[in-house]
C-alpha cells in the first residue's frame, strides 16, 4: 500500500510549478501531522487520568457548545481565501491587502460583539441543565464559561491569519501554528497532572483554549511583518465595498459551515441528553481512531483548495482532470487502510486506552463507514469549494440540517447507543456521493449550467 501511495505522490498532478508546490506542501504538512497526532492519541488518556470520566465528558460536551459560534465568521474567512488567491493571480496586492483588511475588520467587530453579549446573559443560564451535570457547581460552570468562552471566540480573530497561509498554498505553516499551540497545551496539563492532587475543569479549559491563542497572537505579528507585510490589514485599507463580494460567497460556505457543526457539535449534546456524559467519552475517543485517516488525507487536500482556484481561474483543465484521477485512486487506498484499521481496532483500543473505557464494535464500525464515505468526498468536495460552485452544497446541506437532529435520536434510541448519531451522519452523508462527483465532471468538462454552474 505504501509503495502505491508513494507512486501517486510522486505523479500527482505532473510536475508543473503548482503541481510541485502542492507535493512540497504535503510532504511538510503531514510531517508536522505526525506530530500533532501523536500529541493528540496521548492527550486522551491524560485527560481523563487527570479529571474523570465524567469531567472530562462535560469538558467534550462544553466544547461542542461553544464550536457552535464559530459561525459567526457567516463564511467570509472561506470567502476571503478564494478572492486572495484570485487577487494573487492576478498579481493585485492592493485589492489583496484590501480583502485581507476588511476581513479582519468584519471578523473582529462580530466576534468582539458577541464577547460582550454573552458577559451579559451568561449569568442568567443554566449549565448545569444544558449539560445535565449535577457534579460540578452552578458557579464552577459560570467562571469556566465565562473565561473559556472569552479565550475561544478571540481565536477566530487571530486565526485569520492561518487562513492567509492556506491562501498561498503554504497550509503547513497553519498546520505548524495550530500543533505548537496543541504540544504547549499537553506540556502544560502534564506538568498539572503531575504537580496537583485533583484536577481542575477551570484550568484545563483555560490552558486547551489560551495556548493556541497566545501562539496564533504570535504568528500573526509574525506574518504581517515578515512575509505578509504588503497584506498588513489596517483600518485605512478595509473597504466596505468588499463586503458584499467576500460574503457573496461567504454566506454559502456559512450555511455549509452551520451544517458541519450541527453534524458533529450537536451530537455531544444529544449523547449527553440520550446517555451520559460518560457515553460523550466513549463516542469521541472512537472519533478520534477514525478521525486519523480523514486528517492524513486533509493534509493532501489542504493546499488543493486553493490550487483549484488558482487552476481554474487559469482555465487549466488539464491539470485539474490529471490531479482528480489521481485524488481518486488515493481515495481507494484510503479505504482500504480504514478497512484495516476497523479489523486491528479492537487491539488497538486495548493498547490505547486500557480498560478505562470500551468501544462497542457496532460504533467502531459505524465510524469507520463515515470515515470511508468522507475520503471519497473530499477531493469532490474541494474541487467544489476551490471552484466556488457551491450553490448546490449548500442547499444539500439544508437537507441535511432539516433530517439530523429528528434522525439522530430515532436511531439513538433503535440502536440503544451513540452508534445511531454516527449512522445518521453516513446515511445524511452518502447523499453527496452521487451529486458531488456528478457536479465536478459538468464544471470540468465546460457542461455545467443553471444551479450546477452558481
Amino acid at each position: 500500500m505504501f509503495n502505491h501511495f508513494r507512486k501517486i505522490y510522486n505523479d500527482f498532478g505532473g510536475q508543473s510549478q503548482r503541481s510541485v508546490s502542492v507535493k512540497k506542501e504535503v510532504a511538510y504538512s503531514f510531517l508536522i501531522k505526525i506530530v500533532s497526532v501523536f500529541i493528540g492519541v496521548l492527550l486522551v488518556p491524560l485527560l481523563i487520568d487527570y479529571l474523570d470520566n465524567e469531567r472530562y465528558g462535560v469538558w467534550l460536551t462544553l466544547s461542542s457548545v461553544f464550536a457552535w459560534f464559530s459561525f459567526f465568521d457567516i463564511g467570509i474567512g472561506n470567502g476571503m481565501r478564494n478572492k486572495l488567491v484570485e487577487a494573487l493571480a492576478n498579481n493585485n496586492k492592493l485589492l489583496a491587502r484590501e480583502y485581507v483588511s476588511t476581513t479582519y475588520g468584519v471578523i473582529s467587530v462580530i466576534f468582539i460583539s458577541i464577547i460582550l453579549i454573552f458577559q451579559i446573559v451568561n449569568p442568567y443560564i443554566n449549565w448545569q441543565s444544558i449539560l445535565n451535570v449535577t457534579i460540578i457547581s452552578a458557579n464552577e460552570l459560570y467562571v469556566l464559561t465565562t473565561a473559556v468562552f472569552t479565550i475561544f471566540l478571540l481565536r477566530f480573530i487571530f486565526q485569520i491569519t492561518g487562513v492567509v497561509y492556506i491562501a498561498v498554498q503554504k497550509p503547513s505553516i497553519n498546520n505548524a501554528i495550530i500543533t505548537i499551540g496543541t504540544i504547549i497545551s499537553f506540556l502544560i496539563i502534564l506538568a498539572l497532572y503531575k504537580l496537583t492532587n485533583s484536577g481542575s475543569l477551570l484550568l484545563l479549559g483555560i490552558v486547551l483554549t489560551g495556548a493556541p491563542l497566545i501562539v496564533l497572537i504570535g504568528a500573526t505579528f509574525y506574518a504581517f511583518s515578515g512575509e505578509f507585510k504588503f497584506l498588513r490589514p489596517s483600518i485605512s485599507h478595509v473597504r466596505f465595498i468588499h463586503i458584499k463580494s467576500l460574503l457573496n460567497l461567504g454566506l454559502k460556505f456559512f450555511v455549509i459551515q452551520i451544517a458541519a457543526i450541527l453534524l458533529f457539535s450537536s451530537a455531544n449534546i444529544i449523547i449527553s441528553q440520550l446517555f451520559s456524559a460518560a457515553e460523550v467519552v466513549v463516542y469521541n475517543t472512537a472519533l478520534i481512531y477514525y478521525q486519523l485517516p480523514i486528517m492524513v488525507y486533509a493534509i493532501v487536500m489542504t493546499p488543493i483548495w486553493s490550487a483549484v482556484t488558482d487552476a481554474y481561474a487559469k482555465n487549466d483543465i488539464i491539470w485539474l482532470k490529471a490531479t482528480l484521477k489521481k485524488l481518486n485512486k488515493l481515495s481507494l487506498l484510503f479505504a482500504a487502510g480504514i478497512v484495516m484499521m476497523l479489523v486491528s481496532s479492537k487491539f488497538i483500543f486495548k493498547l490505547w486506552i486500557g480498560d478505562r473505557i470500551e468501544i462497542p464494535f457496532i460504533l467502531s464500525a459505524s465510524m469507520a463507514c463515515f470515515a470511508v464515505i468522507n475520503v471519497f468526498l473530499a477531493p469532490y468536495t474541494n474541487f467544489i469549494n476551490g471552484i466556488g460552485k457551491i450553490r448546490f452544497s449548500m442547499y444539500l446541506v439544508i437537507f441535511t440540517l432539516i433530517f439530523y437532529v429528528p434522525l439522530a435520536f430515532l436511531l439513538s434510541r433503535l440502536v440503544g447507543s451513540s452508534a445511531g448519531i454516527i449512522i445518521t451522519t453516513c446515511i445524511l452523508n452518502a447523499t453527496g456521493l452521487y451529486f458531488q462527483p456528478y457536479q465536478v465532471n459538468k464544471l470540468l468538462n465546460k457542461k455545467a449550467y443553471g444551479i450546477w454552474n452558481k
